[in-house]
């Protein structure tokens, strides 16, 4: 059962009571790198480093050794829009591990001395990510679709000027956008709200902050001036990437352009494009498409790596696939076969009590709301075939899908 609560100082609380000696929790973060100012590079996902290596309390051996001391595990990662800290422990730790949430999240001081060996750590990381180019080109891609916008940001940021921060810069951006007010805590397993408040009432004391300056710039949804991108890249394979920006995670039509997305290029080995591309031609490794949702925008892709010869090819044949979504609506059979599969696959990761607890924990973060996996499945019921094709028409038409491709 899910309840949720909010805490004098703003703090919202959310718990998912459920059996078990695990408990997953963790600090949802309303700032991530679309909160930067222009001079901040890198700085959401620097911050979300640092908040491992001190605080008023403690020193960063600490604070990596508080959880691990007792078989817990502590992490963090940053997205375009939040941050979150998360920790998996037993039950009996809880206590333990919401106390260095909000200890790292709340009072990390930023030492000189350890931003100077971390920004090589998050540097290594960026080059990692540089030879990386199926990940790297859905950066590329997003600071397309965004250019001139905070969510074309990349995350890692530039390195000349990671290397520039001090503690006070770290500390200024905290200021403006970590505070109880600005998170969401959840928790998911074998304890009630009730509990959980307590916990929090006696760890959390800092104030209420006005929010007033927190307001983001909203995407225009303009049309670039082009719709076919190439750079050079020195790969084997070339990659390619065909998207466009769709609906916001709360648009009512989400829902059932997440369902095409998973015919189209879902996880299941039957999805159409795997089909077309592997199966029957065996042109591409890998082909997926991909939904991503932001509160005012979204984005659809689908991405595969090929020969540099077959890049026309594919093109081609992902085409057809979206063209038999535009041309006629899905067969009863088409639609029902869709919606089985779809919700399989949700009953079985949300068996994963990590991703379900984040999850939860984003949702209130970001739409005021939460879902059960029944709530899911009643939405994915509700979709028509006749609604599934309107959104189709809307987000494949070939005029507004944007390429990129990644060439020798």
């Amino acid at each position: 059962m899910i309840e949720t609560t909010t805490l004098d100082n703003g703090l919202k609380v959310v718990v998912d009571q459920r059996p078990g000696q695990v408990v997953y929790c963790g600090l949802a973060i309303n700032a991530g790198t679309r909160d930067q100012q222009p001079d901040e590079s890198g700085m959401a996902h620097f911050i979300e480093h640092m908040s491992f290596k001190g605080t008023q309390r403690r020193r960063a051996w600490h604070i990596i050794n508080r959880m691990e001391a007792v078989g817990g595990d502590l992490n963090a990662y940053t997205g375009k829009e939040h941050t979150v800290y998360y920790c998996s422990t037993l039950r009996q730790h809880l206590s333990r591990a919401l106390d260095l949430l909000f200890d790292i999240t709340l009072s990390s001081t930023y030492p000189q001395s350890e931003i100077e060996r971390e920004v090589e750590v998050v540097i290594d990381e960026i080059e990692s990510y540089n030879d990386s180019p199926s990940e790297l080109i859905y950066d590329d891609f997003e600071a397309l679709l965004f250019q001139g916008h905070p969510l074309g940001y990349n995350i890692l940021g530039d390195a000349e000027r990671l290397r520039q921060y001090q503690t006070a810069d770290l500390q200024r951006f905290v200021r403006r956008l970590y505070h109880p007010s600005s998170m969401v805590l959840f928790v998911y397993g074998d304890i009630t709200l009730r509990e959980v408040e307590r916990m929090a009432l006696r760890l959390c004391q800092a104030e209420a902050h006005s929010m007033d300056s927190h307001k983001r710039r909203t995407f225009p949804h303009s049309q670039l001036s082009t719709s076919n991108f190439q750079l050079k890249k020195d790969t084997h394979q070339a990659h390619v990437i065909v998207g466009c920006p769709t609906y916001a995670m709360g648009d009512p039509r989400y829902r059932g352009l997440y369902l095409l997305n998973n015919i189209l290029g879902g996880p299941g080995m039957n999805s159409r494009l795997n089909v077309a591309l592997r199966e029957r031609r065996g042109l591409v490794y890998t082909v997926e498409s991909s939904l991503t949702g932001y509160t005012d925008t979204g984005v659809w892709t689908t991405y595969f790596g090929c020969d540099h010869d077959d890049v026309d090819k594919c093109c081609r044949l992902v085409s057809r696939e979206l063209s038999s979504l535009l041309d006629a609506p899905l067969s009863d059979s088409q639609l029902a076969a869709a919606k089985r599969q779809l919700q399989g696959q949700a009953a079985l990761s949300w068996e994963n009590g990590e991703n379900v607890a984040i999850s939860m924990g984003r949702r209130l973060l970001h739409l005021g709301q939460t879902q059960t996996l029944e709530q899911f499945c009643q939405e994915i019921d509700a979709l028509t075939s006749q609604q599934l094709w309107d959104i189709a028409r809307d987000t494949f038409d070939p005029a507004q899908l944007v390429t990129l491709v990644y060439t020798q």
